[in-house]
Parts: structure tokens; sequence; C-alpha cells
């Protein structure tokens, strides 16, 4: 059986390296006919670029979405669609009533509003607005044939917030590229500056500044850092500390950042499950982040890495330190990352399963 599926997907943030990582292995499986509908942040068009809506990306992104969709049904069969994040489906339960749906996504509404602050994400102060859009999420849910969550965080908002059936939630985060990120590692045989590697475009949301502080007091004497993010970062009086702009998803360059660091620093004040993490725990690096989101089903703490308080510039400090000041652990907490991410965020394991998903979705119809 051929499958012709509509791929639905939001392009922001790490959005856009799932769509990347998703898009290679759909394109390996000869049973599927794809069809992909990119939902830029940067370019609207139609109905969602006016003024009024181009500000609000929940509305722009579902018009959107509804919008390509319809074209290309003017022309082709879908047999099935899915829909990534939620705010591309908002609009579209006709289509959903139609054409068999998955809804896919990192988080739930619900979660966002709990974690929300550091994205200037808060709930509104109309209860009647709030009471409109959480129908509206509820419904888009109860029309989807099949709902996809990265993480038992967010199937619990699901059964608990929305009421989903259990049954209708798979828990399948997305995937790395082992092979492109298989780094052979040894352990370290002398003192040597430890090299630190931080990885995030928002650069104040992921925690930058609290590692600036933090590197700027106890580390740069002992450390090199690295830091890869869009944002302009002022390093004036911080030494031996470098700022890398443009690296793209799965870059050569971003991932030789990755090969020669020690140890992955990434001190987030609001997260969900960063494929940044999964991309360090890949290339066999401990891991220092903070317990926020669904960070605490990645990193194992004491194991595959060490979870700080957000926003605490004493505990990154005292955290980083233990890891500069024992090779061995730097080593072996590596090592168990790797292992990790080999169980748990194997692409060519959970897009496969994601696949799957889709697949008994057509076949239902």
């Amino acid at each position: 059986m051929l499958y012709k599926l509509g791929f639905v997907i939001e392009q922001t943030l790490g959005q856009v390296t799932h769509t990347q990582n998703f898009q290679q292995w759909v394109a390996k499986d000869a049973a599927v006919e794809a069809t992909w509908f990119l939902i830029s942040y940067e370019k609207p068009h139609g109905l969602a670029a006016a003024p009024l809506i181009r500000r609000n990306w929940t509305v722009r992104a579902s018009l959107q979405a509804r919008a390509q969709v319809r074209d290309a049904l003017r022309t082709q069969r879908l047999d099935a669609l899915f829909f990534h994040t939620p705010v591309t489906a908002l609009f579209a339960h006709r289509l959903m009533r139609a054409i068999p749906s998955v809804v896919s996504m990192d988080a739930t509404p619900r979660n966002i509003d709990h974690i929300g602050e550091p994205y200037d994400h808060k709930p509104s102060s109309s209860q009647r607005i709030e009471s409109i859009k959480n129908a509206l999420t509820k419904r888009t849910f109860d029309r989807a044939r099949k709902l996809v969550v990265w993480n038992e965080w967010g199937k619990r908002s699901l059964v608990d917030d929305y009421g989903s059936a259990p049954g209708k939630v798979s828990v399948i985060p997305p995937g790395i590229d082992l092979t492109k990120w298989n780094f052979p590692r040894s352990a370290p045989d002398g003192p040597q500056p430890v090299r630190l590697l931080f990885v995030g475009g928002d650069f104040r949301r992921k925690g930058g500044e609290t590692l600036l502080k933090a590197f700027r007091r106890h580390l740069a004497q002992r450390c090199e850092l690295d830091i890869v993010t869009r944002e302009r970062v002022d390093l004036e009086g911080v030494p031996n500390a470098r700022v890398h702009h443009g690296l793209g998803p799965n870059a050569p360059e971003l991932r030789a950042l990755y090969a020669r660091a020690d140890v992955f620093v990434f001190p987030t004040l609001a997260d969900v499950l960063p494929l940044a993490i999964m991309e360090a725990m890949a290339s066999g690096l401990p891991v220092i982040t903070t317990d926020v989101g669904a960070i605490v089903e990645q990193i194992d703490d004491g194991v595959t890495g060490l979870l700080i308080p957000p926003n605490d510039v004493d505990a990154l400090s005292a955290a980083t330190r233990r890891l500069v000041d024992d090779p061995v652990l730097r080593f072996q907490m590596g090592s168990a990352a790797r292992r990790v991410a080999d169980e748990r965020f194997n692409s060519s394991t959970n897009y496969a399963r994601l696949l799957d998903v889709c697949k008994a979705c057509a076949e239902g119809r």
C-alpha cells in the first residue's frame, strides 16, 4: 500500500531541527508519498499577513496551515494528515473530519502555561478568552484520530487537563541521527582547559546570562566556552569565550563543536525536551542543565549529567567545577549519556514509530 501523507509542521525554535530529522527518515520509506506543509514564522501570506493576525502566531499558523492543505487537495489526495504542533490544526477541524489526522506536540498549551514566563507567555487575564482557547484546543484533540506527545509530562496533561483517552496518546520523542553525532572519546590523560559548550538560539531563555555570570566568577581560568546562538552576546571582559552565529541544524561546524567539547552546559530557564540536549547526549557529553519541563525524562541526575535549579549561578558553578575537577566522572557520565541516547532518542527507531502511527491512521480511513 502507498500512503499519501500530508505533514503540516510549524517552523519555530527546535521544530526546524525536528522537521529536518523527520524528513530524512520519511524519505527512506518507499511506502510513503509525502507532501510537506512547512508553516513559516517569518513569511506569513494571504489572510495570515493581515496586521491584526500576523501578531498572533497561533491564529496565523493555523490559517496558513489550513490554506496550504486546501490548496493541495485541489490537485491530490491525502490519506492522512500529521499536524505538529496543535497551533497548526486549530482551524482545520473540517479537514480533520474528512481526513484522519494525527496531532503531535512537544507539550500541551497547559504545560506551556506552567513554564511560560521565560517565553514571555502568560495566560490571558480574561477568563472568557481562556475558556474559548481551551475549548478550541480540546476540540482539536478530540477530532484527532491519534495524539502524539514527546514526553510523559505532556501525556499526563492530555489525559488530566483535556480528557483525552490514555490509549489514544502515544509518547514518542523526536530522534537524533546517531551516526552523525558519534564522536569516539577516551578518558582524559592530563590537565588541560576543559571545553564547555552552550547551544541555544534564545540566549536569555536558555540560561545564557546565568552561564556567563558563572563563567566570569568561577570558571574562566580553567575552562574554555563556546556559545552557539542567534543573538548578540557581550563578551567584553570574558576571557576564553567565543560566540558562533549562523550554525544551522546538523551543520558540520556545529557538530565539530560538539565533537571537541568536554561538557555541555545548558542552564535553561524554561524548556520542554530540548533537541540540543539529545545532540549532546548522542555526542557522548555529560550534561549540566535545569530541572524544568520534561528534562528530567532526558537526564538522569548523577548518571548522565547534573540537574540544578534554574537561574542559580552558584549551583551552576558548583556542578561545573565538579566535572572540571573529575575527568573520570566526566567520561563516565558522557558514556552513559551516549547509551541513553541510543535507547531513547534514536531517530531510526522513533521516527519509524511515528510513521507507523500515521500509516495506521490512514488505514483507518
